[in-house]
């Protein structure tokens, strides 16, 4: 008679302790989709700092939320911004309340 095998439970991602860190970790093609997003960030409002909050990245400025970016398994998103109200510039992108999702590479057309 086979004894039942316990099961481990999955290991944990080890969290990121920069915004460097959590970029690293993004495959590649993600990782320089978010690096091209994250120059055009900071060249939009130069005086935002980034850093982690809620396991994704994102820009504060005057100490108040600007924007948060990520990935995902199929996607990368832009957060906390309402797409709703850009409707026909972001048509090519999928978009729902507070969320910009794209892949990379993908350009507006």
């Amino acid at each position: 008679m086979a004894t039942p095998t316990a099961k481990r439970p999955a290991a944990k991602a080890k969290s990121p302790k920069s915004v460097d860190d959590y970029l690293a970790g993004a495959p590649a093609d993600q990782r320089a989709a978010l690096q091209r997003l994250r120059r055009t960030i900071k060249a939009a409002a130069p005086k935002a700092t980034d850093g982690l909050s809620y396991e994704i990245v994102g820009f504060k400025l005057a100490g108040k939320p600007l924007a948060y970016y990520g990935y995902a398994k199929a996607h990368c998103g832009l957060y906390g911004i309402d797409g709703s109200t850009y409707a026909k510039e972001l048509r090519a992108y999928e978009v729902s309340k507070g969320t910009i999702r794209f892949h990379p590479g993908q350009t507006a057309s």
